[in-house]
């Protein structure tokens, strides 16, 4: 995408900064005009900062290749045997529902990112998530338990049937019970509500 659209009433490096900054999720040209602007208002030490963050963010922080969490430190956290149940497999579609399951406070056990979910009309399909890295997980790990832990949506139902049919004939899968709201990704969901259906998933 061209991030130099012009804009003619703003100097040049304003209008890619504005441009850059409409890429973010959720961020229109009014939100990143203000952004912008606030941004030129900071002291050169917090800006640079802010800059420091973006520029070394992706070098700081790496997919762990097993779980495919993210992880900042040579070992990963969501893999540490030792303070994790290794008979429980949880299967997100996002690095980011990790750190909200957690929150429940309710879930000890590993988790398997797939890195998506299908949608064939979008050009997601199987071989686009991080299956054979799961299959191989649970051949070697001691799994009693698959928790399927998608977005409550059209693809993340697709892609839980799709979990449970391969999964299903070999070992137990369940996903989180009914009371999430439908249409609505993992993050968005309280803790209290993700808690519970975490607590009262079921078999399918």
């Amino acid at each position: 995408m061209d991030i130099s659209t012009p804009m003619s009433k703003y100097p040049l490096a304003l209008q890619q900064l504005i441009a850059s900054l409409k890429l973010l999720p959720g961020v229109g040209s009014k939100t990143a005009e203000r952004f912008a602007f606030q941004l030129l208002t900071w002291q050169d030490e917090p800006l640079e900062h802010f800059a420091d963050l973006i520029a070394t963010l992706k070098a700081k922080i790496h997919t762990c290749p097993d779980c495919h969490c993210l992880k900042e430190k040579e070992n990963c956290e969501f893999c540490d045997l030792q303070k994790r149940d290794p008979s429980l497999l949880c299967i997100i579609s996002s690095p980011k529902d990790a750190y909200a399951i957690e929150e429940t406070h309710t879930y000890k056990g590993l988790y398997h990112v797939l890195g998506g979910l299908l949608s064939p009309l979008d050009g997601r399909t199987a071989d686009r998530l991080n299956l054979p890295q799961l299959l191989d997980r649970i051949s070697k790990l001691p799994i009693r338990e698959v928790i399927v832990a998608l977005d409550s949506t059209l693809e993340g139902d697709a892609t839980a049937l799709y979990l449970k049919e391969q999964l299903g004939k070999t070992i137990p899968v369940s996903r989180l019970a009914l009371g999430l709201p439908m249409g609505s990704p993992l993050e968005y969901v309280d803790g209290g509500t993700l808690s519970r259906a975490l607590v009262g998933r079921q078999v399918f």
